[in-house]
């Protein structure tokens, strides 16, 4: 039998009675990371990394029954030892490791593999069996570093000092990473919707280095924005919130932008690649080196990864459907 499975409630480890990300309440929750598709409330306690509880508590309630764990720390659930390993998707962001007798599996949750000063780079985790993402999982996705594209955001602001330049990016991971990567060009005081603002503070209580930050609703109706860098969550487009910004320039920073077309669709200006995601060649990469015999794929182009990962690599894989979701405001 499997040592991990998918219930109603989400996938279940029988030999330890927990489930991982659930996506209905259950008893024991161990969660990978604070996105609302795999930290959803209800459930009778959580289990996740010590650095994920401000978010998870913002998110879920402050009375939720919580216990923050470190990396590598080892729990005893039934027959099972649990550990989490850095998964570099955002501030504390986990892969589930379960040991049972000689049998390792590996819940990989969402992950990356470049660089990002705001969490814990991701780790290789030997095992057995690794459930793996696949967001990005077709060829096409190839992302260039932080650090580059951040320089591209910062040409971008610097070009145009004439208008307001407003970069949509999602609300938890993405801007804080925006914000971290930028400070290797510049101190200047950015801008932001206050659904950024209300997480920025924990990660800054987490030592995350980023530039100063002032929430758009502090400053006074008569400020123009002018040659200013602001940052909101998609949902501020078109929004009542945009009326204060005069003729902006807009632009985009997901890695849906690496889809031709996807600027125009979405109504920006500019597109930047910046995906909290594994790229393609991260992904098979990270399948090969965790050595795993058996590999199930979920969300996101599960059914392309799964067949590359049988056909090309020689890797007994399959796609596991979910109810999780890939990149979006969440």
């Amino acid at each position: 039998m499997s040592l991990i499975t998918v219930r109603p409630e989400g996938l279940y480890c029988e030999a330890g009675n927990f489930y991982i990300d659930p996506w209905r309440p259950v008893e024991t929750a161990i969660i990978t990371h604070a996105h609302a598709d795999h930290a959803r409330s209800g459930s009778q306690q959580y289990v996740a990394m010590a650095s994920s509880e401000g978010i998870l508590r913002k998110r879920l309630g402050e009375k939720i029954d919580l216990q923050g764990v470190q990396y590598g720390e080892k729990l005893k659930y039934g027959d099972t030892w649990v550990s989490l390993h850095p998964a570099g998707h955002v501030l504390g962001s986990a892969q589930v490791r379960v040991e049972h007798k000689d049998d390792v599996w590996v819940v990989s949750g969402d992950y990356k593999r470049c660089a990002d000063p705001t969490c814990e780079p991701f780790e290789v985790v030997s095992c057995d069996v690794f459930i793996t993402e696949a967001t990005f999982g077709l060829p096409i996705y190839k992302w260039d570093t932080g650090e580059e594209t951040a320089h591209q955001i910062y040409d971008w602001w610097q070009a145009d000092r004439d208008r307001p330049s407003i970069l949509f990016c999602y609300s938890f991971g993405k801007a804080q990473r925006v914000l971290s990567e930028l400070t290797k060009f510049t101190d200047q005081t950015v801008y932001v919707h206050g659904a950024i603002a209300a997480l920025n503070q924990i990660y800054r209580d987490q030592n995350i280095p980023m530039l100063p930050t002032v929430t758009t609703s502090e400053m006074p109706k008569s400020h123009k924005y002018t040659g200013d860098l602001v940052l909101s969550p998609p949902s501020g487009h078109r929004s009542t919130w945009m009326k204060r910004f005069k003729s902006p320039q807009t632009a985009f920073a997901s890695g849906w932008m690496a889809v031709r077309g996807a600027r125009r669709r979405r109504g920006y200006e500019r597109g930047f690649v910046l995906s909290d995601h594994a790229d393609w060649p991260s992904l098979i990469r990270t399948v090969q080196e965790t050595g795993a015999s058996k590999v199930y794929v979920t969300h996101g182009q599960n059914d392309v990864l799964s067949r590359y990962l049988t056909e090309v690599c020689r890797i007994d894989a399959q796609p596991l459907e979910t109810l999780f979701e890939g990149e979006g405001d969440i």
